[in-house]
């Protein structure tokens, strides 16, 4: 498993009165980790170093 890269009480503030399933966090991390990756590849690839929002 990957470094927590979401705070889990953020996502229950957001939720707005929904529960949140235990594993919930652990898999939107996996997504936001995918999505970090995803843009490191795509700036790298138009030569930069840093990434921005239209990587995404």
């Amino acid at each position: 498993m990957t470094e927590m890269v979401v705070v889990r009480s953020k996502i229950k503030e957001l939720a707005e009165g929904m529960n949140v399933a235990g594993d919930f966090a652990e898999h939107l991390n996996e997504e936001v980790v995918s999505l970090i990756k995803k843009a490191c590849e795509r700036a790298k690839a138009n030569k930069r170093s840093t990434i921005q929002a239209r990587d995404l």
